[in-house]
């Protein structure tokens, strides 16, 4: 039995777009995951690209959309079984002092919360990892708490520090490099989760989960020489099959 009615529809000529119910939770994520390995292992020859509540189908050649669409089908109303997915939960370390969280001090003074209790919201959840986009290797995190959540700042700055750690409404993540941006910014991780000098730059996929630890200025430090050095592995868990 299908859990969702799904829409699909055509992209442009190489793309078809299939989209879930617009609701951010976990079960349309985990359907959504699952459906991308059936797919995976039904069809070749197409790059798969899930987010919040769709997935969008890509071919180097134009698309039988409608001959496409009844594929896809047949392969969500067939059992998920088959579908083994392998997920991770990514331990960061992340340094909350003022000189690298420009915007905490006006963000503890809006929530009328000192500093530590701050660091202790942000990192006491265990995010998802709904999407990435927008820079490459950028998480969009779900999990945040609702003490924490805060409108992205009305002028978006030009330049954000590369592992900048900030807050944009309902969501938190990590700059993978250097860009504008309006988020608030409360801390900085020295990891790179994108890294173009590995053999896949993007190590983390959607559906894994995020555990934010803190660290002090030395520490962060001592980690941007290992990760430069690239001696510094970040710890990693394997997750089960529903993501737990």
């Amino acid at each position: 039995m299908n859990k969702f009615k799904l829409e699909y529809r055509a992209f442009g000529p190489r793309a078809l777009l299939i989209e879930w119910p617009r609701m951010v939770n976990e079960e349309v994520l985990n359907d959504i995951i699952k459906f991308k390995k059936m797919v995976e292992e039904a069809l070749e020859g197409y790059e798969l690209i899930p987010a919040y509540n769709s997935l969008t189908i890509i071919s180097a050649k134009e698309i039988n959309h409608e001959s496409l669409t009844s594929q896809l089908k047949d392969i969500y109303r067939s059992t998920y079984t088959s579908a083994k997915v392998q997920r991770k939960l990514w331990h960061i370390p992340v340094c909350y002092d003022e000189g690298f969280g420009i915007d905490l001090e006006a963000f503890s003074m809006e929530k009328k919360l000192p500093f530590e209790r701050i660091v202790e919201l942000h990192t006491e959840p265990l995010y998802t990892i709904y999407c990435i986009g927008f820079l490459p290797g950028f998480m969009y995190l779900g999990g945040l708490k609702k003490t924490l959540h805060h409108p992205r700042r009305s002028t978006p700055r030009l330049k954000i520090p590369q592992g900048s750690v900030g807050i944009g409404g309902e969501q938190t993540g990590v700059y993978p490099q250097e860009s504008p941006g309006g988020w608030n910014i409360i801390g900085n991780s020295p990891v790179k989760v994108f890294n173009t000098e590995h053999e896949n730059p993007c190590g983390v996929s959607v559906g894994d989960k995020i555990k934010f630890y803190p660290i002090d200025r030395d520490e962060h430090k001592l980690i941007t020489i290992q990760v430069d050095a690239n001696i510094f592995h970040l710890k990693t868990y394997e997750l089960d099959d529903t993501g737990k």
